[in-house]
């Protein structure tokens, strides 16, 4: 699920920050923003382009999804269920399992 929380991916941008040992200073730099800039990012108090988070994301060598989506999404259990019941299949086994799903949807819209 995505975050739109800008104090919320700033808490996040802070941690991982802190976890590769880098400075705001040092990502700043390495993604073409200000010192000012940054800080204001992390604090929450920015609204950032997608450019400058794109920018962020690779100074910190994260996806953007690592900083824009939640952590504790869970699927429902019966979609856990179906997707170990996948695992459990050969490669073949999917590939069929997933184009019979497919015309299924198509076929009910």
């Amino acid at each position: 699920m995505l975050i739109f929380d800008f104090k919320a991916i700033g808490n996040k941008l802070f941690l991982v920050r802190k976890k590769a040992g880098m400075t705001q200073s040092e990502v700043a730099e390495a993604a073409g923003l200000s010192d000012r800039t940054y800080a204001d990012i992390e604090r929450g108090s920015v609204n950032m382009r997608i450019g400058t988070i794109l920018r962020i994301c690779s100074a910190l060598q994260i996806t953007p999804d690592s900083i824009l989506t939640e952590d504790n999404y869970k699927l429902p259990v019966h979609q856990t269920a179906l997707i170990e019941q996948l695992n459990l299949c050969t490669q073949k086994e999917r590939e069929t399992a997933l184009l019979l799903l497919s015309v299924y949807l198509h076929s009910i819209k």
